[in-house]
């Protein structure tokens, strides 16, 4: 999304490495973010680093008055070895973590249950720059992945395929739908996080939506090797029944 949401400012922003800018969401701080905030040297030992999933580059902040979670955008596969944190400049409004700032605002004021942005910012250098996104921090969770590996047999399947069908329902394309991006707690209430390059789209498109589920298959064999792959396949049979019951339910309403 890059068109600019109600509750957001844009500073920008000069400091000792580059030039850029901060969007941020008045409503949730009453202080102005600056760039020292996206950096986890600044937090000091309230910053931890995320040991698990993801490409690395993500810090829980313990910040004295709200928890957050601090992520550096960083590329993977084998372009990473040219530019580990540097993107092409297309402007302001194709900057990443802006756009994921945008959509997060949007998901959140649809009542989805999604991590609220708090900031972003990028920092600029001529036809490159870096990006990084604060949001709050999401409590008493593990992973749908963790939760797989812990005992197979009561994961959240059902809960994974439901909880789906609700962002696809509301048109949420995330190619990059994996079992590290749903958190569920011990009541299986869950969440959906990590929005980079998501979209929203016409959700009466079956594309997009099978290749989300597909993606989320595949980094379930991944993580769990030959050993859990009966326990996988019968267990996202529960998701697909799941979801496909979600998906009725919003075309019968």
């Amino acid at each position: 999304m890059s068109m600019r949401t109600p509750n957001e400012k844009v500073v920008p922003f000069r400091d000792a490495r580059s030039e850029g800018a901060i969007v941020f969401d008045p409503t949730t701080r009453r202080q102005t973010p600056t760039s020292e905030w996206f950096e986890a040297a600044h937090w000091g030992d309230a910053a931890e680093l995320v040991g698990s999933g993801g490409r690395g580059g993500a810090w829980f902040i313990n910040a004295p008055d709200i928890g957050m979670v601090l992520r550096r955008y960083l590329r993977g596969g084998l372009i990473a070895k040219l530019s580990r944190d540097r993107y092409v400049w297309r402007g302001e409004n194709s900057v990443r973590s802006f756009a994921e700032f945008r959509l997060l605002q949007a998901l959140h004021a649809d009542g989805l249950p999604v991590p609220r942005p708090l900031a972003a910012a990028y920092w600029r250098d001529g036809r490159r720059y870096r990006a990084a996104i604060l949001l709050t921090r999401i409590t008493n969770v593990h992973s749908f992945g963790h939760r797989v590996l812990a005992d197979a047999t009561s994961a959240p399947w059902q809960a994974s395929g439901a909880l789906v069908a609700r962002f696809h329902r509301a048109g949420l394309d995330h190619p990059d739908l994996n079992a590290h991006n749903l958190l569920f707690d011990d009541a299986a209430n869950g969440w959906m996080i990590d929005f980079d390059k998501a979209r929203l789209r016409d959700p009466s498109e079956r594309g997009w939506r099978r290749a989300n589920l597909a993606r989320l298959h595949r980094s379930l064999h991944k993580l769990g090797g030959p050993a859990l792959a009966s326990a996988i396949e019968s267990g996202f049979a529960q998701v697909r029944t799941a979801y496909d019951e979600g998906m009725t339910e919003d075309m019968e309403r």
